[in-house]
């Protein structure tokens, strides 16, 4: 008998085809993706890591067949070393980093393994807060880290840009452990040099190494395109990111560093040189268990299309749609966040825009297959639940071909479900509007369609 997840896949096969993803952290992968996920790596035990040891640089095809030594506590781990070797190899020149651990189960874990491997409890984090755009790992108080380290919150200026001010005042205060320059709401392009310049100003004053972290989760793929700056080439020790997003791979973590590359087995002395060792100890078995190797090939696999000269074409859309779409959106009268986007993301403030929350709005999108989410802002007073903006980004929609004309067809249907929402004043009263929502969702589904799903 069939089981009945099969038929919740096939339904969600039928939603992702004839409607258009906005989330801006979200996309889709390819087939090649999809079948290494599927792959019976799932069924290996894995905990340690292989000797990677003088990877980067080396010859794919020598890192697929050498033997070597390796830091496992299981047997039978050759192919399962050199699949995590290129995924080690195909990280560290995409990224330009001396090391990369590709075990985080997560975004969330990669960031947790680097507090880990670096503070001690009660240090002192200087992070973005929450409500200016930060990530719930930055120091959200529901957290764990939040309960285990002490996290401090800079703020954004007026125009969405990070408040340098803010940032260095707050350092020269709290002497942190870890600078985090990190978001998961924040459309502009980050001064790393000039945060690098204000650790080193920090760090004069201090007796203990200050870490530069990035937590480019969402700007990986930008990052990898080459159309965004790299923190780790502006002396940034540390980089983190989610495998999905922007660079299109599957879910999972990813820590990237710079620094000595040597077996985890001996702990190190704890220095910033050291840090690619600590993260490796911290990662496993610090925090997490066997590795998700089915996982890491995608990873793999996914880090080997980045590194072919079409993804530059496809991070450069990525921007480029969203800066049209942000034009279209302004000119019919929403209100953006920092007036509009320097990458992938864009926030709009529905309530000043037109008088209604995140969460309407959000509701009667995915009525008719847009679908985003609603999210604060630096200024909100709606609380999580009922926040004054949406945000939403073009990853997904650049991987399936959409361009210019579709931006601006995109940007009229949302201010028609606007004037909608406008009317009817809550959720409940979407119903009264359900002819033309389903109008609507007529010609999102049509043009859907026009632009097949990979996979799919």
């Amino acid at each position: 008998m069939k089981d009945l997840v099969f038929d919740l896949i096939n339904q969600e096969k039928v939603r992702q085809s004839e409607g258009l993803e906005l989330i801006p952290s979200e996309n889709y992968v390819s087939n090649a993706v999809l079948k290494a996920m599927g792959s019976v790596l799932t069924n290996k035990y894995s905990e340690g890591y292989p000797n990677f040891k003088g990877v980067p640089g080396w010859d794919e095809a020598k890192i697929a067949e050498e033997i070597l030594p390796n830091y496992r506590y299981y047997g039978g781990q050759t192919n399962i070393d050199r699949i995590e070797r290129l995924a080690i190899d195909r990280a560290c020149r995409l990224f330009h980093a001396d090391h990369a651990n590709v075990q985080p189960h997560s975004g969330a874990q990669a960031n947790n393994a680097v507090y880990y491997a670096w503070l001690n409890p009660g240090d002192t984090v200087l992070g973005m807060s929450l409500p200016a755009g930060g990530h719930l790992t930055h120091g959200a108080p529901v957290t764990l880290s939040a309960q285990i380290y002490h996290f401090v919150g800079y703020g954004v200026t007026d125009a969405g840009d990070i408040d340098y001010d803010d940032l260095e005042k707050k350092a020269l205060e709290c002497n942190p452990k870890i600078i985090l320059i990190g978001y998961s709401a924040f459309m502009k392009i980050p001064d790393f040099e000039r945060v690098r310049k204000i650790r080193d100003k920090v760090a004069a004053k201090t007796s203990h190494e200050i870490l530069l972290m990035a937590d480019m989760a969402h700007v990986a793929g930008l990052i990898a395109g080459g159309i965004h700056p790299n923190p780790l080439d502006y002396g940034f020790e540390v980089m983190t990111t989610t495998t999905h997003k922007t660079l299109r791979g599957p879910r999972g973590g990813l820590i990237l560093s710079r620094g000595n590359v040597a077996s985890p087995l001996k702990k190190p002395e704890k220095t910033l040189k050291n840090i690619p060792i600590l993260i490796d100890r911290a990662v496993f078995p610090g925090t997490q268990g066997g590795p998700l190797e089915h996982i890491i090939a995608a990873k793999a696999v996914a880090f080997g299309e980045a590194l072919k000269p079409e993804f530059k074409d496809y991070a450069k859309n990525i921007v480029k749609n969203a800066k049209i779409l942000a034009t279209e959106l302004i000119k019919l009268g929403f209100v953006l966040q920092g007036d509009g986007t320097d990458n992938h993301l864009i926030l709009i403030n529905t309530k000043e825009s037109f008088g209604f929350d995140g969460k309407i709005y959000e509701k009667a999108l995915d009525l008719i297959g847009l679908t985003l989410n609603a999210n604060a802002l630096p200024s909100d007073r709606g609380g999580a639940f009922r926040p004054s903006g949406v945000r939403l980004g073009t990853p997904a929609i650049t991987t399936r071909g959409l361009g210019d004309s579709e931006m601006k067809v995109l940007a009229l249907w949302m201010k028609k479900v606007a004037d909608i929402c406008k009317d009817a004043g809550s959720e409940e009263n979407l119903t009264k509007y359900s002819a033309e929502l389903e109008t609507i969702h007529d010609e999102v589904r049509a043009l859907a369609l026009k632009f097949p799903v990979p996979g799919i």
